[in-house]
């Protein structure tokens, strides 16, 4: 593995985190990194609520199946997508545009030496209607994923799972 790349080698998902708080620059600086992701038109339909509130922390725990990390998490990133301000107004654009932030919020909580976590929220209405209800998103606002983030517990050696067969050169 090229050593240039070991911040994204290094990226995986995290799961348990130490009892510590995250700086507020870092907070900063992860938004940055996910505000710096590429967007079709340069029209950015993100919007990202940060959550460090513990007790608001656990209600979210409490209402995403995968998501208990939350509870232990020193920070949650909930990205959310504007469908009226996404390319062509198409949903497809909106969710590439907010994969594309959410990629770099993790890419960026690894290179500052933090854990994290992507759960998925978007398509499943459950999910959605749990997180507009405990963070009153607005009903024109899509909550497409939640980040859980902080100190990890452990950290595991970085890897690839690159495989030749998903490779096609020139043609299928």
């Amino acid at each position: 593995m090229n050593p240039k790349l070991n911040f994204i080698f290094a990226r995986r998902s995290v799961r348990q985190y130490k009892a510590k708080d995250i700086p507020e620059q870092m907070v900063t600086d992860i938004l940055k990194a996910a505000m710096a992701a590429p967007s079709a038109g340069a029209n950015d339909p993100w919007h990202f609520v940060i959550v460090q509130d513990k007790v608001t922390l656990q209600k979210l725990a409490d209402g995403l199946p995968n998501g208990k990390m939350l509870a232990d998490a020193g920070l949650g990133i909930i990205v959310c997508g504007d469908l009226a301000k996404a390319h062509d107004t198409k949903e497809s654009y909106m969710l590439q545009d907010c994969s594309a932030a959410i990629e770099n919020i993790l890419l960026a909580a690894t290179a500052l030496g933090l854990g994290a976590c992507w759960l998925g929220a978007h398509p499943r209405s459950d999910r959605i209607i749990h997180l507009r209800m405990v963070l009153e998103i607005p009903n024109e606002i899509t909550p497409i994923s939640v980040i859980s983030i902080g100190w990890p517990e452990r950290i595991s050696p970085p890897r690839t799972r690159y495989s030749r067969e998903s490779v096609h050169m020139e043609k299928w």
